[in-house]
């Protein structure tokens, strides 16, 4: 196993990201400095529109900015969404790209989804032509702003971001693992008889096929998950599949999913508007391989601030080292 120390941090993930700026001081209150807090969301369908009614739910912006290429579509939109607003002060409504690019947090839901029969590949360079119209259209994007990616492929399109915003690669991230973590960690509470929150248990890597899961670093008060004999009898490469192949269930049985990456967004947005500062995993830069996958990271107001290294074994290692090449033999001919 891995050492938790500066070498093993250094080996491993180095020094991904920076924090938001050298003075931390100014650094601690971004977002609660500004006389609006603002989110700005690309795309108001199922994903977006949810992202947006649990962000109202939560009252942690002062506004929430809506932009869709579906016009009357996102007039109906913001007319329901106006609906929602009986409990907090939170205003809603239809913006321009120009705005959308000043809000605090950018949220990027647009992109296409894959046709049957359709390679990864066409699948990215679809979507890496919505994302480079959408980004552009929102230049010059206010320097203080967080750019969140939630379209799929989630690590090459946040790659594709952060080449394109203009902005810091702290201030541009993606959703990641977040979602997987937390049906794992549901998973395993079904098992232990225990609450979700209290299990401490990563999915790394890809949002996609060659994510797995950190057991070697997973725990319960301090215990390490593998020492409870629920865990030991079961199967841990068919729960990595469970996990990873659930949104396809999800699909299956109701044609898209929004309510659990919706719940994720939402919670990013909250922890970068009141500087929160909790781990989470998420897609970003990780210097030392030289590609956006996910490991945990600070997530505040100046965006995913730090990588938290955590102990892998070696055939962990291993695996987190092929999802990046995956990542990167993808990402590769946009970054050129």
């Amino acid at each position: 196993m891995l050492g938790i120390g500066n070498a093993y941090r250094s080996k491993l993930f180095g020094r991904a990201v920076v924090a938001a700026a050298s003075n931390h001081a100014t650094r601690r209150y971004i977002c609660h400095n500004r006389f609006m807090r603002r989110v700005s969301i690309i795309g108001a369908g199922g994903v977006g529109s949810t992202i947006a009614a649990m962000t109202m739910s939560k009252n942690v912006a002062d506004e929430i900015l809506l932009v869709d290429a579906m016009e009357d579509f996102l007039k109906g939109q913001v007319l329901d969404l106006s609906d929602a607003n009986i409990n907090n002060g939170t205003k809603v409504r239809s913006a321009t790209w120009k705005e959308a690019g000043q809000a605090d947090v950018i949220v990027i839901t647009a992109g296409a989804k894959q046709r049957s029969g359709e390679s990864r590949q066409e699948l990215v360079d679809r979507n890496y032509e919505i994302l480079k119209q959408v980004i552009g259209e929102m230049q010059p994007i206010q320097k203080d702003a967080v750019m969140l990616l939630v379209s799929n492929p989630v690590d090459v399109l946040t790659s594709i971001a952060q080449k394109l915003a203009g902005l810091p690669k702290n201030r541009v991230f993606g959703s990641g693992t977040f979602l997987d973590s937390s049906r794992l960690n549901v998973y395993l509470s079904d098992k232990l008889n225990i609450s979700p929150s209290s299990i401490s248990a990563y999915v790394l890597g890809e949002h996609g096929d060659s994510q797995f899961i950190a057991w070697e670093s997973a725990s319960v008060a301090g215990r390490p998950l593998l020492s409870f004999p629920e865990i030991q009898a079961l199967d841990k490469e068919s729960i990595r599949k469970q996990v990873s192949n659930k949104a396809m269930d999800i699909i299956r049985y109701k044609g898209s999913t929004f309510y659990g990456i919706g719940a994720c967004a939402t919670s990013l947005c909250e922890s970068i508007l009141r500087n929160t500062l909790e781990i989470r995993p998420v897609s970003v830069h990780v210097d030392n391989l030289d590609t956006v996958l996910s490991v945990p990271a600070k997530i505040g107001a100046g965006g995913a601030e730090e990588v938290f290294p955590i102990p892998l074994s070696d055939d962990e290692q291993q695996k987190l080292l092929e999802s990046a090449q995956t990542v990167k033999e993808v990402a590769r001919k946009y970054l050129l």
